[in-house]
């Protein structure tokens, strides 16, 4: 699987950014700025446009020679824990610039909640952070709604139902420091509370984000948090399939049900200008965004009902419980940013799964359209969204027509002869081929099938006698 590396600011950018001064989504902080403006700063962004701040630089964006980076990412992370609810945003980042070095960190638009500290909700304009008036207040409560339902605390769960090799795994990939005090780490990303024991002392208990995240049984608690990956032969559901239901921690299951569409898909060769390239059914990066937003970005909050992954002859179709979230439309989808899960986006996003501020509608559109394929269609559902991506079909391979796309795999041919079946008459059982070949023995043909199945030429369907297999 090829991850992609989370959104950073390059040191072009941000000097750029600086060069331009102070905005009202880009904010300096000095390096000896306390914890309390940090936060101020970092709510203040939230509840506008989000934006940039910067930390290590004077007023007028001049570098700080005694700025200490790690320090300063120390002080974000401090910071993010001041506000209610806790601000869970990208890890700060370290950037070398040409003056010397400084922090920023990335503040998205769209998040889900209204940030305080002590009752203060701040907003940022004309490069400033002020108070939100009555009336702005009253508009983001409509807009932006309750907490998300990630950031509920699981009764009956202690921390020791998290993984703690794989947090651990995690807070070294993105430099959290220090690392000797869990808790805090857990707090600061989103993934741990603050509750009380019977007798009234405080205890920290993970999340609903944290046990998605990190849990060792997610669904001990979150039955429903799982994924149903199906591939039927047709292009419409039937009694045979190949299904695979994936469970455990959110970055497994977006490996796992990659790996399935992988395993799943049929391949073929296009003739591009007078080059000859290998084509899948559906391009990877449009897959593999599809299966992390419907991870990212569904209702966890809805029981009995989880992701859908349905793989058709001609389609494939990702369902995911919950609508569209906050002010996001099926109009304006490609434009607006909204974050149900923010815990849950910015941990995979710091795993390299999902860019942050990136823009995946748009980039599935532009790859599909690329691959000369129909643009993704997205639908809301009752109670769900789903997006559908259609392949070429049969017109897969489209190589000279008097050649078999198999031609160059070195097969025997007696399977050279079944896969020829299989593409006359759409499938073949081991009776057919046993018809093909009356000289050759059971075990031949069990043989010579297992092969096309192990070059991805076949895909086999069902168990026993009731198995067939059908072009890949």
């Amino acid at each position: 699987m090829i991850r992609r590396q989370p959104p950073t600011i390059s040191s072009a950018e941000l000097h750029a950014l600086i060069a331009d001064g102070e905005k009202d989504r880009l904010a300096f902080l000095s390096a000896k700025s306390s914890t309390r403006s940090v936060a101020e700063t970092l709510a203040a962004l939230a509840n506008a446009n989000g934006g940039v701040a910067v930390l290590g630089v004077t007023a007028k964006g001049s570098v700080q020679k005694e700025a200490e980076p790690a320090k300063l990412r120390d002080m974000v992370a401090e910071a993010g824990l001041l506000t209610d609810p806790p601000l869970v945003l990208p890890s700060a980042q370290t950037v070398e610039l040409a003056q010397g070095t400084v922090v920023a960190v990335q503040v998205p638009p769209g998040l889900p909640h209204i940030y305080s500290l002590q009752g203060l909700y701040l907003t940022r304009t004309a490069a400033q952070n002020r108070p939100l008036t009555t009336p702005e207040l009253r508009g983001l409560l409509m807009e932006r709604g309750d907490m998300g339902f990630e950031s509920h605390l699981v009764d009956g769960t202690t921390l020791a139902d998290l993984d703690e090799t794989r947090v651990l795994r995690y807070l070294d990939q993105v430099a959290y420091s220090p690392v000797d005090d869990l808790a805090q780490a857990l707090r600061a990303r989103g993934c741990a509370g603050m509750a009380s024991t019977l007798d009234g002392r405080p205890v920290v208990t993970p999340t609903v984000a944290g046990l998605l995240l990190f849990g060792r049984a997610p669904q001990q608690f979150l039955r429903s948090a799982e994924l149903i990956c199906v591939r039927y032969a047709g292009d419409n559901m039937g009694d045979e399939f190949v299904r695979q239901d994936i469970s455990g921690p959110l970055p497994d299951q977006i490996r796992q049900a990659e790996a399935f569409i992988v395993a799943n898909m049929r391949r073929g060769m296009r003739i591009r200008g007078l080059a000859r390239e290998e084509s899948t059914e559906y391009p990877l990066p449009v897959v593999r965004e599809a299966i992390v937003n419907a991870i990212a970005h569904r209702d966890y909050s809805i029981r009995g009902e989880g992701i859908r992954l349905l793989m058709f002859s001609n389609r494939l179709e990702v369902y995911s419980p919950g609508r569209l979230p906050g002010h996001v439309t099926l109009e304006n989808l490609k434009d607006e940013r909204y974050s149900r899960n923010e815990a849950i986006v910015a941990v995979l996003s710091d795993m390299g799964f999902i860019e942050r501020l990136g823009y995946g509608i748009d980039r599935m559109i532009a790859t599909m359209a690329e691959a000369g394929l129909p643009e993704p269609i997205f639908e809301e559902t009752s109670a769900g969204f789903k997006v559908t991506l259609y392949s070429a079909g049969n017109e897969l391979v489209s190589a000279k027509p008097q050649e078999q796309p198999w031609h160059n795999l070195l097969l025997n041919e007696r399977q050279e002869q079944a896969l020829a079946y299989v593409q006359q008459h759409g499938r073949i059982t081991n009776s057919d081929y046993q018809s093909l070949v009356p000289e050759v023995s059971a075990e031949t043909i069990r043989r010579d099938l297992a092969d096309l199945v192990e070059k991805n030429l076949l895909l086999r369907i069902g168990e026993k006698r009731a198995t067939y297999y059908i072009l890949k």
